[in-house]
């Protein structure tokens, strides 16, 4: 997925981190760049959730500094949709 996002990719990017997150659920680094794809593709709601999943398993896995990352970018999300 990190591959193809760098390649400017992101439709296939989603789609192969999706499934790296199937695969492994406490993969928190998979989760971060997923959330982040979906954001910048403005699936704002789709990335919240993502991000929400994702910290979850970063905390679970105690990757303290992945979990603090996403829930960063998730407050971010969070004010956009508020319209602020």
């Amino acid at each position: 997925g990190n591959e193809y996002f760098k390649q400017g990719d992101a439709a296939m990017a989603t789609e192969h981190l999706a499934r790296a997150v199937q695969l492994d659920p406490g993969y928190s680094a998979a989760w971060k760049l997923y959330g982040k794809v979906l954001a910048g593709l403005g699936r704002d709601a789709q990335a919240m959730a993502v991000y929400e999943k994702g910290i979850e398993a970063a905390e679970a896995k105690g990757d303290k500094q992945a979990a603090k990352e996403m829930q960063v970018f998730l407050k971010r999300l969070r004010r956009q949709a508020e319209g602020g």
